[in-house]
């Protein structure tokens, strides 16, 4: 392997463990869990409702984990799961949860907002197209990985 590659791809793994230490920061300043705080930020993302497979698919994270996340936030009244097409679910937020999410994810949103209002345009559609790029390649690299044989 190319030594510089090594460097860059160093580089990038510790940018990307810098970034995600920065969300569990946040999570924990904001006193919710990791898992609370990515399916609350996918639901305010998506404007107060999305299906419960985008949040599986989204967020990376296990589908045990998110439905425990869900179960705490139901037990809390914080949201529900409403019946969608077939076995499809959607996770809406309740009034209260409307309110508690105000109080955490959105902060988190506009700081995510704040700290891109520094970047020009070109340099944020420039970011954007980097990252598709990359998980583009990425995920055909992925799919061409050969599974050890026993």
């Amino acid at each position: 392997m190319n030594p510089k590659r090594f460097d860059d791809i160093h580089r990038i793994n510790y940018l990307t463990s810098e970034t995600e230490a920065l969300y569990h920061q946040a999570s924990l300043k904001l006193g919710i869990t990791d898992s609370v705080a990515i399916v609350l930020y996918t639901i305010y993302d998506t404007v107060g409702s999305c299906l419960l497979s985008d949040i599986y698919k989204k967020s990376g994270i296990s589908k045990q984990t998110v439905n425990s996340a869900i179960r705490n936030l139901e037990k809390d009244d914080i949201l529900y799961l409403q019946p969608y097409k077939g076995k499809a679910k959607k996770v809406v937020l309740t009034e209260k949860g409307q309110g508690y999410v105000n109080q955490t994810v959105a902060q988190l949103y506009e700081a995510e907002v704040r700290a891109f209002d520094s970047w020009s345009a070109e340099e944020i559609n420039t970011y954007i197209h980097l990252m598709e790029k990359y998980a583009d390649c990425f995920r055909g690299q992925i799919e061409a990985l050969q599974g050890r044989k026993s």
